[in-house]
């Protein structure tokens, strides 16, 4: 039915595939779609296969079952590899009374749980109506053009010039123009913060390297991505957007790409850091390169990284050894779009006050969309039917199911709040 890829170390090589799929309903709020059909069907040598490997129906929480799919070995991404180190599927979905949507390309990696979040649109609504998505090749394993470096420190004009923040705030959206910045024709996308660095990682490093390297290649980007927000670098001449998707000037993005559960996961984990130099406010314009097809010496190198990961290093460690001995990660004072911050404590069985309450008020409007996740009494004491609901809200979305309220699961339970609520996009 699928190409058998060869067996390593007496194993066939496989990955999983979960499909959440969404709509937006009036103002663009955020909802399941259940009982959509979505069919995937590999690709080979760039040509769809007929016969579907999989038929699977969206659950009351628009999510499907986790399937597993075969996948080249994991060793093809352990070094610069001369064969395609994953596969590629095709995903149809179909729902009624919503435009039959197509992604074509995504990539599966061994060992790697990988999530293709979809939002179907009703016919005649979709924008540019767009009912079809190919997927780019995975930059380490493509051709893309060469960063054109950059002075990693930008000038930090007078209160009255672009800058319009005294410290860096993390965004509740980036606008990413889909192309060079000249390019009057692309189209922009409105994207969640935290889903365009998902995006963008998995777009660029292998989700089955190490931790720490994930880790070291997030907060790059992170730290990136925040000085093109802080600086307003693409505002300051003139442009309507935040930041490009072309690898020449910024990072790769693809529309409707598949994301990764290793690459989600430390995401949520650290979204809030950046790295810094001592003495400027701006986060540091962190550049890299691969290190194989195009060489950066005073960069970070995305091999380079993963080697350093191999031998243990932790993630700032992996950064110094490129960046320099005197960066340092620092913590951005808010988080735009949310309706209370992080307490800066767990909540779990046992916990009680105002922050126990807002949990418990966001869950409950979240189980009117996704009634999955069971109401729960509104009086500011953690207890197992809080823990609970958590549980089953961590396992609707893809996080650690451990029934505690992290860090990570705070911002994603506002995330979601937000979007049942108001305006918000999964991309």
């Amino acid at each position: 039915m699928f190409r058998r890829y060869p067996a390593t170390m007496m194993r066939q090589s496989t990955g999983k595939l979960v499909v959440d799929v969404f709509t937006r309903g009036p103002n663009r709020t955020l909802s399941p779609v259940p009982g959509a059909t979505v069919v995937v069907r590999e690709r080979s040598n760039g040509t769809r296969q007929r016969q579907p490997v999989e038929a699977l129906t969206t659950n009351d929480s628009g999510k499907t079952e986790e399937i597993t799919l075969s996948a080249p070995p994991v060793e093809l991404t352990q070094e610069p590899p001369q064969e395609q180190p994953y596969a590629t599927y095709d995903i149809e979905i179909q729902a009624p009374g919503y435009t039959t949507l197509l992604i074509e390309g995504t990539q599966i990696f061994a060992d790697t749980t990988a999530i293709q979040n979809v939002t179907l649109e009703p016919p005649g609504e979709m924008e540019r109506q767009l009912n079809e998505i190919f997927i780019q090749p995975h930059t380490l394993w493509g051709s893309y053009p060469a960063k054109i470096p950059e002075d990693p420190i930008k000038p930090e004009p007078p209160p009255t010039g672009f800058i319009v923040l005294d410290e860096p705030v993390i965004p509740q959206y980036v606008i990413v123009h889909d192309g060079v910045p000249d390019d009057p024709n692309a189209p922009n996308y409105w994207v969640t913060f935290k889903d365009y660095v998902k995006n963008v990682a998995s777009s660029e490093i292998f989700p089955t390297w190490p931790a720490n390297t994930i880790r070291a290649n997030v907060l790059a980007i992170l730290s990136f991505t925040l000085n093109r927000v802080f600086t307003e670098w693409y505002r300051g001449k003139g442009k309507d957007f935040t930041i490009t998707s072309s690898t020449a000037y910024d990072h790769a993005f693809f529309y409707g790409r598949n994301i990764y559960d290793s690459v989600s996961t430390i995401v949520d984990e650290i979204f809030v850091n950046y790295i810094k130099r001592p003495g400027y406010r701006q986060p540091l314009l962190t550049q890299y390169c691969d290190g194989v097809k195009v060489e950066c010496p005073t960069w970070m190198t995305q091999w380079g990284s993963k080697n350093l990961g191999d031998q243990g290093l932790d993630a700032i460690s992996i950064l110094r050894s490129f960046y320099g001995q005197d960066i340092y990660l620092d913590t951005a004072v808010r988080v735009s779009g949310v309706p209370a911050s992080f307490p800066g404590y767990n909540l779990t069985i046992g916990s009680s006050g105002a922050p126990v309450r807002t949990i418990q008020e966001q869950l409950n409007a979240i189980s009117n969309s996704f009634p999955a996740i069971p109401k729960v009494r509104v009086d500011g004491n953690y207890g197992q039917q809080t823990a609970d609901a958590v549980k089953k809200f961590q396992e609707v979305f893809n996080m650690p199911v451990n029934g505690i309220v992290d860090q990570p699961t705070w911002y994603r339970i506002s995330d979601i709040y937000v979007g049942v609520t108001r305006l918000a996009e999964l991309v």
